[in-house]
């Protein structure tokens, strides 16, 4: 929307119905598109879509999850909040998934949902469920409107919750009677919550303290998270990084924070990550953590983690500081404002001796990196990894957004996907969503319609969400999803064989059912298939040259697995590999 055109959103006036006001609050917010299904207690809303002029594309979903993953994608994508719709009971609590998802991994958005009549609220009434009551635990906040005057008020403030600070997702619940009922509208200027303030200090005080621990580090690390992503600071990471010469780590999420490429980059710590990073971690004196949360995946045994190392954390949530690791210096805030400080702070405290000593740890870390590249080993069955390899190349140089489900194949990416900016790879971190990668993939491509976006999903994955193919044909939203099909709930079998004695339980998904060709042509996508190293970039090329919405059948080795790997239990520099003779080999330094 225009600025002239949003400004005249947000100073329109008049007479109009609660459903009505729901659609002129988001176009106050700038919402150009959102996602849902309609059904009996949000039923005014959606005959008001029809009956209104109004500027926002609304696209109709399979399934409520879906609606909430598409939004996730969208806002991952674009940095916007992501808007979804669904009606009250069993609407709303399809929604519960994406909503936990994005708490957990700091995404912004803006759930609506329809609510029974407000004189029926608490009498169990036909797909009635107390959806704020059930959502509290994992959103920033949540409103059940009350008053027909307060939808503009709660939506305004629904936004502004959803995307300042840290983001995430907000709910706001509005009875039917209330969506029909008439009022004299106007939108809110401005937001007054006394409770809530995502205000810092220009500049923390301690960032003189933390210049010093850098001044006095001989081998510091950068430790960042997602946050960074969240706050648009990967160039002033960049610039912060450059000026230490220190080693940057990033985590999953925060992929594309800071180029894979660039030669202080030691890419992905943790359960599955890079040897050199974990090693590097394990080895440090400084840990400078950026938009990071200690997560579990990261750490593994915690009172192990980085045992030398003082800390240092920037975030913008004090409820993460200190939380799972104490922090020697907290720097709270924004950023955008918090890392050039701290980057001008240890320019000023030059210091010839600690330069010296962090160059020779930067060359240890190198080294480390050149000698233990993530690999895998070429058989006859085509391998995960070299799929992954194939599409890189074949986009290098484009504009490609990169979505993954859960499970070996979001590791493979991980691994073996070379990216260099935020917003270019968007994954369930924290809650680990099963099914999030078709839907997310849509909403990306919707975000960014001229991007090139691809899904690596798995079979499992794949086939709890699949169904929103239909959108995709119905919307021409053009997303290539790579199935990695090796038959197996993949990661689960991997666990039931490395710790369980192999005994595989219920991890056996039969590759050839569904036929995942005859599929995608049921629903009018492309399909295609491969299942040797020779066909691979047939496909890859094929599917990218069509721009339709593609399935391809990737048939892959299913006793491949994901490595190294740190066991459950273990500290994070006690990995496990699989070395040329097939031999377990358990390296640490």
């Amino acid at each position: 929307m225009s600025d002239s055109a949003l400004d005249k959103a947000r100073k329109r006036t008049g007479k109009m119905t609660g459903a009505e006001a729901i659609i002129r609050s988001l176009e106050a917010e700038d919402v150009t598109i959102c996602w849902g299904i309609p059904g009996g207690a949000i039923l005014p809303l959606y005959d008001a879509f029809m009956r209104c002029d109004h500027s926002i594309q609304h696209v109709l979903v399979r399934h409520e999850q879906g609606a909430g993953h598409m939004a996730q994608g969208y806002a991952r994508a674009t940095g916007k909040v992501g808007v979804c719709i669904a009606t009250s009971g069993p609407g709303a609590t399809n929604l519960v998934t994406p909503i936990a998802d994005a708490f957990l991994d700091s995404t912004p958005l803006v759930a609506i949902t329809g609510q029974v009549p407000t004189h029926l609220i608490g009498t169990d009434a036909f797909q009635e469920a107390d959806i704020t009551g059930i959502v509290m635990p994992i959103v920033k906040h949540s409103f059940l409107v009350q008053r027909v005057e307060d939808i503009p008020r709660a939506i305004h403030e629904a936004f502004h919750i959803a995307s300042t600070g840290r983001p995430g997702p907000v709910l706001v619940d509005i009875p039917k009677d209330l969506q029909q009922a008439e009022f004299e509208f106007a939108y809110p200027e401005q937001v007054e919550l006394p409770g809530y303030s995502a205000e810092f200090p220009d500049v923390p005080a301690s960032i003189a303290a933390a210049a010093t621990l850098i001044a006095q580090s001989k081998r510091p690390i950068i430790y960042v998270g997602g946050g960074v992503i969240n706050a648009e600071a990967s160039e002033d990471l960049i610039l912060f990084a450059e000026t230490l010469q220190a080693p940057v780590t990033t985590t999953l999420l925060a992929k594309g924070a800071f180029p894979d490429s660039h030669p202080l980059s030691v890419q992905m710590p943790g359960m599955h990550g890079s040897k050199y990073a974990n090693w590097a971690i394990h080895r440090s004196d400084l840990l400078i953590t950026i938009g990071a949360r200690f997560d579990d995946r990261v750490t593994g045994k915690l009172d192990a983690f980085a045992p030398g190392a003082k800390v240092i954390h920037f975030d913008i949530d004090p409820a993460e500081i200190s939380k799972n690791r104490r922090a020697d210096v907290t720097l709270l805030g924004d950023l955008k404002r918090t890392l050039p400080a701290l980057r001008e702070a240890v320019v000023e405290t030059k210091n010839a001796e600690r330069i010296a000593n962090q160059r020779d740890w930067l060359t240890d870390v190198q080294d480390w990196r050149k000698e233990n590249p993530f690999r895998y080993m070429k058989g006859e069955k085509l391998k995960p990894q070299y799929i992954v390899e194939q599409f890189d190349r074949a986009l290098k140089g484009k504009d490609a957004i990169w979505v993954t489900g859960v499970g070996q194949h979001q590791m493979w990416a991980a691994q073996f996907l070379s990216i260099d900016g935020p917003r270019r790879w968007l994954t369930s971190g924290g809650l680990g969503t099963m099914g999030f990668g078709v839907p997310a993939a849509i909403g990306a491509q919707q975000g960014c319609p001229d991007a090139y976006v691809v899904n690596f999903d798995g079979d499992g994955c794949f086939q709890m969400t699949s169904q929103e193919l239909a959108t995709a044909i119905c919307y021409d939203v053009p997303v290539i999803h790579a199935v990695m099909n090796n038959g197996w709930l993949g990661m689960v079998r991997q666990w039931q064989e490395l710790f369980h004695d192999e005994r595989f339980s219920e991890t056996n998904l039969f590759g050839t059912i569904p036929d995942f060709v005859k599929l995608a042509e049921a629903y009018g996508c492309l399909g295609l298939r491969a299942e040797t190293e020779a066909e691979v970039d047939a496909v890859i090329e094929q599917a990218i040259a069509e721009r339709r919405p593609t399935v391809i059948d990737f048939r892959i080795d299913h006793d491949e697995k994901v490595y190294p790997m740190v066991p459950a239990g273990a500290a994070s520099h006690e990995m496990i590999d699989q070395v040329w003779d097939n031999d377990w080999v358990e390296e640490g330094v």
